[in-house]
This record gives C-alpha cells, sequence and structure tokens, in this order.
C-alpha cells in the first residue's frame, strides 16, 4: 500500500541522514584516522557504558527484528517475544561471564580467542562459518527488511536499497566501529522514539487499550487462531509445533549464549570498552533496553491486527510481516510518519554497519593478519576498508535472491536458522572456560560434528519445504525433520558437549600455562558479588524478567 510521503516527513528523514553522516565525519576525524588497527577496528577501546548498551541494543535491533517481531504480534504468536526477553538474561552472563576472558586477552575477534583457548583450526572455522553466516543471514534479511520497508512506502525496491547499503557502507568504512557504536546510539534513539509514536498513536486511534482487547476477543473467537485464552500468553503446551514451552526455555537460551556472548558481531561492541566494569554496564544496560521490544515492537504488531479488523489499514496476513510498515503508511500523521520511517531506517542502517565492521574485522584479522603477519597499522585498516566494500558489493548481488529464499515470518527464519548452527558453538565456548581438561581435539571434532548434523537439517528441512524429497511422518527421516527447531537446539547442544567431553578425555590435556587468560582459575576469577551498583542492576533486570513471564502467564486475553 504505497504512500506519498510530505515535505516534512521527506525533511525529517533527510534531518535524520544528515546527522548520521555527520557523526560519522566526526568519528572518522578523531582517533581512529590516526592509522592504528584498535582505533579502527576496536573504536581505540575508550568506549563508556552507554554507548556499548546502546550500540549493542542497535546493532541487534535491526528491520527485519521489527518487522519479524510486529508480524509475530499480528499473528498471535506471544511466545516469540520470549527471544527478546531471554536476551535480557543472557546479557547478564555475557557481562559478568565472557567479558573478563574477552579483555583480559586482549583479543579482537571471537575466533582468535577460540585460537587462545584451543587451537588455529578452531579459529578457521569459525571465522568462515562468522562470515558466512553474515552474508547470508543477516546482511541479506536486514536488506530484505528494509525493502519491505521501501515497497511500502513507494519508493522502489531497488532505488531504496541500495542507496542506504551504500550510505551505510561509507561511514562504516570512513569511521570505522567508533563511527558504528556512536550512530548506534543516535540510531537507537530515534528508533524507540519512532516506535513508541507508532504504539501510543495507534491505541488512541483505536481507542484505547480496552477497545483494543476487545476488537482482538471478537476476532480471535471467530476464527480461534489463536485460541482467546493464548493470545497474550509466553508459554504454549509442549504439544504446541512452533514454540513449546520446553523448548522457549532450554532451547533459546543456546541460541542466545551464540549470540549475545560469543559472535563477534554483538561481542565486538564489548570489545571496544575502557575497563571490565564499562563493559559490563553496557551489556546490563542493553538488557534493560531488551525488555523493550516486547512493548514497541510486539505489541505494535497486534495493534495492527486489530486495525486491520476494523478495516483502517490494509496488509495480508499471509505476510504479516508488512503489519508495522502498513500501519505507518496507513494512517500516522504528517511528521509522524517521517519520524517512524527514520526509526526504521536507523534500525536497518545500524544493522547493517555492524554486520560489515565486525565481517570486515574478521577478514583482517583472521585472514590477511594471519598471511601477512608484518603488515602495519595502516595496512590493516586499509585492508578493512577495502574488505567493507567488496561486502557492500557482495550484499548488493544476493538482494535479487532474497525474494526467492524468503516469504512471510522473517523471525521465526532467522531463529530457526540460528538453532542449527548455535549450539557446538555455545558449546564449544560456554565449556572451555570452566573445564581445562576439555582440549583442542574434542573442540574441532565438536563443532564440524554439530555442522554437519545442523546442515544436514537445515538442507533436508528445506527440500521437503520445496517439495523436492517426499518425506512421510513415520519415516527416520520424518521423525529428524518433526523436532521442533527449539528442541532440536537443545538435544544438538547436549550431543555436541557429549562429544567435547568424550573426545578431550581421551586425549592430553593442554599445558596450564596456555590455559591460564582462558579458563576460570578458582578464587582468582571469581565475580566479586558485594553490593556493588553493577550487582543491584543485575537483580532489578532479573526481578524485571520474572515480572514479564508472570505477567504475561496469569494474563489473558481479557487483561
Amino acid at each position: 500500500m504505497p504512500s506519498s510521503l510530505s515535505f516534512w516527513d521527506i525533511f525529517i528523514i533527510l534531518i535524520y541522514f544528515g546527522i548520521i553522516l555527520w557523526i560519522a565525519q566526526w568519528a572518522s576525524r578523531s582517533k581512529s584516522d590516526s592509522g592504528g588497527a584498535v582505533d579502527y577496528f576496536l573504536a581505540g577501546k575508550n568506549s563508556g557504558w552507554l554507548v556499548i548498551g546502546a550500540s549493542l541494543f542497535a546493532s541487534n535491533i535491526g528491520s527485519e527484528i521489527i518487522l519479524g517481531v510486529s508480524g509475530a504480534g499480528a499473528r498471535g504468536n506471544m511466545p516469540m517475544a520470549n527471544f527478546e526477553i531471554i536476551a535480557s538474561l543472557v546479557l547478564i552472563l555475557l557481562g559478568w561471564v565472557f567479558v573478563p576472558f574477552y579483555l583480559r586477552t586482549g583479543v579482537y575477534t571471537m575466533p582468535e580467542f577460540l585460537e587462545k583457548r584451543y587451537s588455529k583450526a578452531c579459529r578457521s572455522y569459525l571465522s568462515v562459518i562468522s562470515i558466512l553466516a553474515y552474508v547470508i543471514t543477516k546482511i541479506s534479511l536486514i536488506i530484505f527488511a528494509g525493502a519491505l520497508v521501501f515497497e511500502t512506502i513507494g519508493v522502489p525496491f531497488w532505488t531504496g536499497a541500495i542507496v542506504t547499503v551504500i550510505a551505510t557502507g561509507f561511514y562504516t568504512v570512513l569511521g570505522g566501529l567508533k563511527a558504528v557504536i556512536y550512530t548506534d546510539m543516535v540510531q537507537a534513539l530515534v528508533l524507540l522514539l519512532g516506535t513508541i509514536a507508532v504504539t501510543v498513536f495507534g491505541l488512541y486511534a483505536l481507542g484505547g487499550w480496552d477497545q483494543m482487547i476487545e476488537v482482538i476477543t471478537t476476532a480471535s473467537a471467530q476464527d480461534g487462531n489463536p485460541p482467546t485464552e493464548q493470545f497474550f500468553n509466553l508459554w504454549r503446551p509442549v504439544s504446541d509445533t512452533d514454540y513449546p514451552w520446553t523448548g522457549m526455555l532450554f532451547g533459546a537460551p543456546i541460541l542466545g549464549v551464540w549470540y549475545w556472548c560469543t559472535d563477534q558481531y554483538i561481542v565486538q561492541r564489548t570489545l571496544s570498552a575502557k575497563d571490565v566494569n564499562n563493559a559490563r554496564k553496557g551489556a546490563l544496560f542493553a538488557g534493560y533496553l531488551k525488555l523493550l521490544p516486547v512493548f514497541i515492537f510486539f505489541i505494535p504488531g497486534v495493534i495492527a491486527y486489530a486495525l486491520l479488523q476494523e478495516g483502517v489499514i490494509e496488509f495480508s496476513m499471509e505476510n504479516a510481516d508488512q503489519a508495522l510498515p502498513a500501519m505507518i503508511t496507513g494512517f500516522l500523521p504528517t511528521g509522524l510518519k517521517g519520524l517512524a520511517i527514520a526509526g526504521l531506517l536507523a534500525a536497518l542502517m545500524s544493522s547493517l554497519s555492524s554486520a560489515f565492521n565486525s565481517s570486515s574485522t574478521l577478514l583482517t584479522i583472521d585472514f590477511y593478519q594471519k598471511y601477512r603477519p608484518k603488515a602495519s597499522q595502516r595496512d590493516l585498516v586499509r585492508f578493512g576498508r577495502l574488505a567493507t566494500i567488496v561486502l557492500v558489493l557482495v550484499s548488493l548481488g544476493w538482494i535479487p535472491f532474497m525474494k526467492a529464499l524468503m516469504g512471510g515470518g522473517i523471525f521465526h527464519y532467522l531463529q530457526s536458522v540460528q538453532a542449527y548452527i548455535s549450539p557446538p558453538i555455545a558449546a564449544v565456548f560456554l565449556f572451555g572456560l570452566f573445564y581445562k581438561w576439555i582440549n583442542a581435539q574434542g573442540a574441532i571434532v565438536s563443532l564440524w560434528v554439530g555442522f554437519v548434523i545442523g546442515v544436514f537439517r537445515l538442507v533436508a528441512e528445506f527440500l521437503a519445504n520445496e517439495g523436492s524429497i517426499v518425506v512421510t511422518q513415520d519415516s527416520l527421516l520424518g521423525v529428524f525433520l518433526g523436532i521442533n527447531f527449539l528442541h532440536f537446539a537443545l538435544f544438538l547442544f547436549l550431543f555436541c558437549a557429549f562429544i567435547l567431553m568424550v573426545v578431550s578425555k581421551m586425549g592430553q590435556p593442554q599445558s596450564a600455562e596456555s590455559l591460564q587468560l582462558v579458563t576460570f582459575q578458582k578464587q582468582a576469577d571469581r565475580p566479586n558479588f558485594q553490593w556493588s551498583s553493577d550487582v543491584i542492576l543485575t537483580v532489578i533486570l532479573i526481578a524485571l524478567v520474572l515480572v514479564l513471564w508472570w505477567l504475561f502467564s496469569v494474563w489473558g486475553i481479557a487483561g
């Protein structure tokens, strides 16, 4: 449903672009222009907790997340909000458990840390898998979701996608991580203002919360999907084929550990911290921000569903990921429409810039520097910028394939793919910190076994959905594919952990000296849980998560 933009909407969007490009120019003129790799890839290791937390949030909240979560709200898939809530708990793990090891080893990348803990083979594995995952899932999904936004506001697909990708690549190349994290801070603010405006105005148009509940109750009673009493319930029965509570409670955290604690795309923000305290506070701040998507992304999707029932806006429930763009273009007034679009553009650009910068860091540190160990600091920065340009071009080349590969349900697709690649990586990182006897042989075998099983599931599922193979439910392959993706993540994690331990026990442990900085050292590494501000913030965050779980568990459609 294309809609023309007014002068004021266009003006607000141009102001947003102007501010972002000015910040990028400022960042590029500061220390990052001195040619140092630390400045370019880790923002000079001088970031405070506020910019780290905002950057963690903005990097994660891309347009594919916003459209996917709001689409889930329109479908009544409230359990998907658990991915956002559980992320708050996993960020606590990042701040208290993982960050101290990353900072004291002085690593630039997660594969580099894996080499220090295990071997070069483990480093190469994670580098290749990470870069492929960024190009095929993160970058491509971000661009695809952004294209949905552009099409709904009347901007041609290629025009909007190319302009945004090139603009994002430009300031990423220009200023490195410092430009990325400082623009992320502004983009997080624009994103929050835009989505809050959509939520408030949408509720106002419906006549308030109670009126929205009445509309949803009537519509839900008519088609029974989802059942009225389950619309706002975070937990579904074990028999639920999509989001059983067992999968959410035990499977989803595995995806979270991989994404929030071991993925270069996210962790690189904490590596830029001044010190451990700022990194930890930044992770906790991001944990608080991750509680917001339930209200500013999921609820707008529910509002869009109610507005659809009232005939105020139009979109197809078969492609419910267009719910939020339909709200923006359908009835938001002048000015607010521009602010909301700027918020979606902020989400798109912040995620893209993070993906570009993390990928270029991996290519530079884990490949270029490995084969040219005597390369100067300026050479590293120059190659990093060149790598970003190449990634921009590859991403543009991938765009035409996205419509063939993606349909509705962006968020479900994203989480299911992550469920197939994350368990072995999460197991190797997590158990490697706690158990010194786990060795490199166990790690590499576990990684490859998990990779083969995960990719087999992914390919078989794709072929079955495309009709290329016929699968019966009572066949071995049918049973294998019938396992819920979250249960599959849990089983694969446990199996990889078993392989990791068995193979390690059969080999020789690594030397104590090589493990000194990368494993827990009894009392020395035990967190200081005195009543500091970090501990208080952690306790409050856990309490808020428990309150949300309780609230949405006992809260039916009637509120």
